[in-house]
This record gives C-alpha cells, structure tokens and sequence, in this order.
C-alpha cells in the first residue's frame, strides 16, 4: 500500500545546510526598501501560516469565527496559506508583505543573525512535532535504539536528524541514514526500521492504513524546540505594540476553544477554510487530539496557552546551538508581550 502524505513537517520545520530554506532571498527582502506595510497600520492585517490551511491552525480559525479578532478591534484577519516556495514566513515578514506569521525558531533564527530585525512572541505548539516512527512490532522508542538500524532520513530533515543524534551523544556512523522522500511506504515493506516523521501527521495516517506504529519524540530526547512560533517584525513591537497584544489576546481566546473542542476544529479545517484540500475529518480530528498534547502541557496549564517560558527559552537556545545556531534569547525571544496580555486580562487563562 502506498501513503500519500503532506509534506508540512519536511518543508517548514527542516533545517537546511548554510541557513534557512530562502535565507538568500530573505536577505534581499530585507534590503528591498519595500513600502508595503502587510496590513501592519489598519485592520485586516496578514497573516501568514506555516502550511495549508488544515487543522494546525484551528485557534486563528476559532478567533475568526468567534469574532475575537473583530472584538480585539482587528477586523478579519487574512489567513495566508504557507509552505509553497517563496512563502516562508521569514521572507514575508522582512518584504513587509505580512504583519505577523507561524513558523518555527529553527527558521527564524538563522534570519535574524543574517541580520533581519524579527522576534518570537508566543508558541502554540510547547513541543515540535518531530519524531522517528517504527512499527510496533519492531518500535524505536530513543535514539540510543536506533544503532545499527536504517533510518529513512529525507534530503530536508538531514540537519535536524544530526542535530537529535549530537544531542544524544551520538554520530551519523552509528545508524544506516537512508535517504527516502516522502511516502513512508518502504517503512511498512521493511526497507527501514525508522522514519523521520510528523507525530500528528504519519503515525496517524499509517495506523489507520493498517501498519500499527510507535514513535518517540525528538523534543523529548534533548531536541526540546518549540514549534508554530508567532513571529513579529522588531518595528511592529515598537510601534504597534496595543495591536499586537490585541491580536495576541484574541489567539489566545481561540486557541482554548480550539483545544476544547477537537471535533469541531476539524469540522471547520475539513468543511470551511480547507474545505478545497480533500481532509478527512475522522483524520483531521485525531491530529486535532494528538496537536493538543503538544500545545497542552504543565507550564501552558500554568501560565497560559502560547505562552514560554524562561526555562524552555534556554533549552531552545541550546538545542539550536546544537544546530548550529548560536543565537542569544534575547535576539530570538521577546515574551513581554504575551505577559502583559495574561496581566492585564486575568480571566484570559482557563482551566484546561
């Protein structure tokens, strides 16, 4: 049987050799002297989403429907469909054709030591969804279970692959790396042992093809990066800081509903704004169910949803040293806002 599988987690959230995926055209959009503001100074701003418009983005779906965007005083929002070429949150941010985008640090950090001026804000996903799916007859539950075992390894996922290997004191030697594309299906037919994969994606797809799996974590195994990052130009902190705590607030409203209601979410991804992609909404719902886990966890039950913390900030900061990325949280990291907002709205965080 072959699986036909979006290809969110393998163009958003690898790490390419050198940088970023666009790192040389994000460059020259930060020299491009562009006047166009992306919605910045009015309502209706732009926003652009890592991936198509599927059930990761359930809260800003939520907040539209709710009319928390309109109540914040933003209007409706345009929700930009992401992961095409030329569609990198990045380098929508630095032309100035987006106001705010979802994306992840791995991305973002490169860029901004190449010298763009962005920073994250808030995180709806505490965990990033990378993992190594196995069958269950054979599971890999760590990397020290890999040795020895042929790891399918996409051309993408090669520098976030090594960065989970260095981050368990291991070397590319220790495993068979084999370069696969993106159909899963030499991991059913024994080809490999492993698969780098998408825990809210493969592992459900695959379990409902008929191949029970198991999978383990890269964020769980030293590898801790957060994931579906609100990323900001620095001048839209400075200058319209009401309007991004606005937009915060009113993220943060739908994305409670969002992880309250899996079923519903899916309902509006499959029947409404991917309602032209062909989701199945049995498979949208369980992906709804196991992004939550992501999303959900001691420290966001605390403090708030989106929110990070200082703890988890560093373990980001190391995790993209590993990567290659020596980066400070204060260049990548700007969690003022997202506090303020829960200050200031006592009644914004729910039980969960």
């Amino acid at each position: 049987m072959a699986y036909t599988f979006d290809r969110r987690s393998f163009l958003r959230y690898s790490m390419i050799a050198g940088g970023a995926v666009g790192s040389a055209s994000v460059l020259a959009a930060c020299s491009s002297g562009s006047s166009d503001s992306g919605g910045a100074s009015a309502t209706n701003p732009k926003v652009q989403l890592s991936w198509q418009k599927n059930i990761e983005f359930a809260g800003e779906y939520f907040a539209l429907e709710n009319g928390y965007y309109e109540a914040a005083g933003l209007g409706t929002p345009e929700l930009i469909t992401g992961g095409g070429p030329g569609t990198g949150v990045e380098t929508g941010l630095t032309s100035n054709k987006v106001w705010i985008g979802m994306t992840a640090p791995q991305l973002t950090a490169p860029v901004i030591l190449q010298g763009a001026a962005l920073k994250t804000i808030a995180a709806t996903f505490q965990k990033n969804p990378f993992c190594i799916v196995s069958g269950a007859q054979t599971p890999i539950l760590s990397p020290q279970e890999m040795k020895g075992k042929k790891i399918g390894v996409q051309a993408s996922n090669e520098n976030v692959f090594k960065a989970l290997l260095t981050a368990n004191g291991m070397v590319e030697s220790d495993v068979q790396k084999i370069t696969v594309q993106y159909d899963p299906t030499p991991l059913t037919t024994g080809e490999v042992d492993g698969w780098v994969s998408y825990v809210t994606n493969e592992p459900i797809t695959l379990a409902e093809g008929g191949f029970p799996n198991a999978n383990f974590l890269f964020a769980d195994f030293n590898l801790p990066l957060v994931a579906e990052t609100l990323v900001v130009r620095q001048e839209t902190i400075d200058n319209e800081r009401d309007k991004l705590k606005a937009f915060l607030k009113a993220d943060i409203q739908g994305w409670y509903d969002a992880v309250a209601d899996p079923a519903k979410s899916a309902e509006l991804a499959v029947t409404k704004y991917g309602k032209d992609l062909g989701l199945e909404l049995g498979e949208q719902t369980k992906e709804a169910e196991a992004q939550n886990l992501l999303i959900v966890n001691d420290d966001s039950k605390a403090n708030g949803l989106l929110t990070i913390t200082p703890a988890l900030i560093d373990l980001n900061i190391e995790a993209l040293a590993k990567a290659g990325y020596e980066i400070t949280a204060e260049q990548l990291f700007d969690m003022s806002l997202i506090q303020e907002v829960y200050a200031e709205n006592p009644d914004l965080k729910k039980a969960i």
